[in-house]
């Protein structure tokens, strides 16, 4: 029997095309299906043929979360799960969860009120960096050098709409080289490393925001990290992103919806059918 894979998306990006060109590649029988129009009816079977497997990779984390939940709800199989999107899409929920299994992370302080907040940042040292729980592309994250910095971004954050603005989630801001690592987890395996490299001028690493993708050699002690960090927020397929501080690797975010064009570019390994053969085999289990 042909296996029917599934692509949940908002948006079709570089990323889902080498996803759906490797599982036709691969002879599976391939639906798209865009989740800002699906209709998911929780009293009953789900009106579309979602097939055997779903790959959910909404850009929207909030989307992409409750409609993997409404999937899995109807016995649908979805990779990632909608724990693992929850869990990974909010930077307390992943910082706790990595905590707890031993990881080790950056120093990390929440508050809930401004006065707080500065507080945390007179605890942890300045400089310090100031982080939305939820958001990606380096989107709101701010390194504040001192106080006066402090003041006014802390400030500016709490006049924000939106109860999650009003949780301040402060970090240290590491010594590090201007890079950070990527690791492409696939299940059990770390199929791709690599160094996102700084654009000029900028300290954030993102892709997004004209950082670059350099080979990084996969040593035991970045694998090692990098599969114990995705077992920690539930594994699937995960990117888990490490910086390499003077006490060693850091691991800062893990990233359930991951994109891997940058990766893929100074990798040799074909990502996507690493991800598609993982998903054919949960379902061959």
């Amino acid at each position: 029997m042909t296996i029917t894979l599934t692509l949940l998306y908002d948006r079709i990006r570089w990323d889902e095309k080498e996803l759906l060109d490797s599982a036709r590649a691969k002879g599976l029988n391939v639906k798209e299906v865009d989740a800002k129009t699906t209709l998911l009816n929780l009293n009953k079977k789900a009106d579309e043929d979602y097939g055997d497997v779903v790959l959910q990779r909404c850009i929207s984390h909030t989307r992409g979360t409750y409609a993997s939940a409404c999937l899995e709800s109807k016995g649908i199989l979805v990779v990632n799960k909608a724990s693992v999107s929850e869990i990974c899409g909010n930077k307390l929920w992943c910082t706790l969860a990595l905590i707890r299994a031993g990881v080790p992370t950056p120093r990390t302080i929440i508050a809930f009120t401004p006065e707080s907040a500065l507080k945390a940042a007179e605890e942890i040292g300045y400089p310090v960096v100031l982080k939305p729980l939820v958001g990606s592309w380096g989107r709101m994250v701010v390194a504040l050098r001192d106080r006066e910095e402090a003041e006014a971004i802390i400030e500016l954050r709490s006049q924000m709409n939106g109860a999650l603005n009003q949780i301040f989630y402060i970090q240290e801001k590491v010594e590090r080289p201007p890079r950070d690592i990527r690791c492409v987890v696939v299940g059990d395996r770390v199929v791709a490393a690599v160094y996102r490299v700084a654009a000029p001028g900028e300290w954030r690493t993102n892709v997004a925001r004209g950082g670059s993708t350099e080979p990084c050699p996969l040593t035991k002690g970045v694998e090692d990290i990098a599969l114990k960090a995705a077992q920690a927020v539930g594994g699937g397929v995960l990117g888990v992103d490490m910086m390499e501080s003077p006490c060693g690797l850091l691991v800062h975010e893990v990233n359930s919806t991951v994109e891997f064009r940058g990766a893929q570019s100074v990798s040799s390994t074909r990502i996507a059918d690493e991800i598609v053969e993982y998903a054919v085999n949960l379902v061959r289990r």
